[in-house]
Order: C-alpha cells, then structure tokens, then sequence
C-alpha cells in the first residue's frame, strides 16, 4: 500500500485488578492515529477502537483492518507473552487476560475521553467476549473469526490434540531444542497454510513471510503453552447469553479454525447481533480481507454512534 503509514509506538500505563490482586505494568501497543477529518469520513465522532490479537500474533496482525479505519484512533497492544509483551505477573491465565484488556479499555477511555469499541481476532475474540460478558454496558463489541466451539470438540479434535502434544513437548524439552521446535520454520508455515484460504500467489506470499517474521515472538515457552491451553479450554460462545451488547460479528466461509457451523449458531444465540459473512475466506479476514473488514467494522460503530446520539 503506498499510502500506509506506520502506526506509532504508545505503550499504556495499565493497573490491572485480578482476583483481588493489584498490579500495574507498562504495555507495549501502537497506535494508528486518524489520518482524515471526520466530516470528510461522514461521521461525527472518532470513537477509539481497542485491538485484541490472536494467538502467536502480535500488533502486526491488525496493521491492515486499522490502516482501512482513517477516521479512528485504532490502539493495537501487544497481548501479555506476545510480541514485546512479558508475561503477566502471576502467569498467563483467562482471567488475566480479562484483566488486562479491562485495564487497556480504561487506559484509552482515558487517552480519548470515550471508551473504546474492543476488537477481537480469534483467540482475541475470546478474550474480548468475557471481558464483555463482565461489562454489560459496553456500548458494543466486534469479533472477526471468533471462537465459538471448543477446538477438543468436532471435526478439528485430532489436529487439536497434536497442537497439544507439540506446545507440550516444546515447553518439556531443554530450552534451546523446545525453542527450536515451537519457532521452527517447517512447523510455522505448515500452519500458515492451514490457515491462509487465498489463491492469489501473491497474497499467500504475504501471508506466510507475516507468519514467519512475526509467529515466533512469543515471551517464553512456559507462556506460551499457557496460551495455547487458555485458547483450547475457552470460547467466545460461552458467554454468549450474556453479550447484551450489539455485537458484529465477522467471519469467513472456508474457516478451518472457527468452523462456519458453530460461529453462525454463535450468531444466532446472541441477544443483539449482526454478521458479515465472506465467501471463499478463512481464519486469515484480517490478512485475505481487511478493507472490506474496516468497512463493515466503520459501518456497525457509525450505527452505534447514531443510536446514542438519538438517546441523548
């Protein structure tokens, strides 16, 4: 893209509140600042967006849906053991994570004067929709390729298992062969392919020099199996009953990860929901579809934006 502008380092100064523990901790995050007036983007508010990534992502993941939103302050941290992210305090568990993307809303709401719409990609959509769950009056919640069945459960089981079986054996082994193994290039791009729908050359290119710059950046191995285990226990759908929000959701047709079936029950089970469904597209929108991704994320917060401004 010509005209990309690389975001800017910003970190947030977080104090995070979990289980009755206190704690506070810089996080590294980008933000991609507006580049066009409002009136020129035809909305009257540039309400800020908070990114949440996926797993072995890190804030480069999200670089093309925020580049495609001028309009808004789009901050994309780096998730705790991820990217330039240590690990939390007391170790990576589903409820801090909660914690910390809680503690990153109250940081930009503090930054921008307005809370933040949050956005989750896969394993972030996870932790997006319980952090949603617990905050019912979050004006609005986005999920692109969300996680709506558990990855032990259906057709994918057996790869899951073997998923398992591989960040188990990377965090047993002595540190520089379990290194070796989780960052190694064969394994990498195996699951590059996996997820990468596209039949253009050119962006499957894209997509698999991403994988292999960036999947590997992770804090350390202990971290990183914890991840993986918070991504396999946990769903977006578990908390569906309690999403009262309007919430977008975001989703490719030929998902091996978050299979269509489950994500459109996903749908149908949330109180307040509208779907952008892509054809021909899986795990990777943000990579295989991310204009049309901004443009539909766009669209939902100028209709939330209106909708309040109708209530005041």
């Amino acid at each position: 893209m010509s005209d990309y502008i690389s975001p800017a380092r910003h970190d947030l100064e977080l104090d995070l509140h979990d289980r009755g523990t206190a704690a506070h901790l810089t996080a590294p995050a980008w933000v991609h600042a507006p580049r066009v007036p409002a009136a020129t983007a035809g909305i009257g508010n540039r309400r800020p967006l908070l990114f949440v990534h996926g797993f072995r992502g890190d804030h480069h993941g999200m670089d093309l849906i925020a580049h495609h939103l001028p309009a808004h302050p789009v901050m994309v941290p780096d998730l705790p053991g991820f990217g330039l992210a240590p690990p939390l305090p007391g170790g990576l568990t589903l409820e801090g994570y909660v914690a910390f993307v809680d503690a990153a809303v109250r940081a930009v709401e503090a930054e921008y004067g307005q809370a933040p719409i949050v956005v989750g990609h896969s394993f972030g959509s996870v932790l997006a929709a319980h952090w949603a769950a617990d905050h019912p009056r979050a004006s609005a919640l986005v999920l692109i390729n969300p996680i709506a069945s558990p990855a032990l459960e259906g057709p994918a089981r057996v790869g899951t298992q073997l998923a398992r079986a591989y960040y188990a054996l990377g965090r047993a082994l002595p540190p520089a062969a379990g290194s070796a193994l989780l960052s190694n290039p064969g394994v990498v791009r195996v699951m590059s392919e996996v997820m990468a729908a596209t039949s253009d050359p050119g962006l499957r290119r894209y997509i698999h020099d991403q994988h292999a710059r960036h999947f590997s950046a992770y804090a350390d191995r202990a971290s990183l199996a914890q991840a993986f285990d918070i991504s396999v226990a946990h769903t977006a759908a578990e908390v569906s009953a309690r999403l009262v929000m309007p919430v977008l959701v975001i989703a490719g047709n030929r998902d091996q990860i978050a299979p269509l079936g489950p994500t459109q029950q996903f749908i149908a089970d949330l109180p307040n929901s509208t779907a952008r469904i892509f054809d021909g597209v899986g795990h990777l929108i943000h990579y295989e579809r991310p204009e049309a991704t901004a443009q539909a994320i766009a669209e939902f917060v100028a209709d939330i934006d209106a909708v309040e401004a109708g209530e005041a």
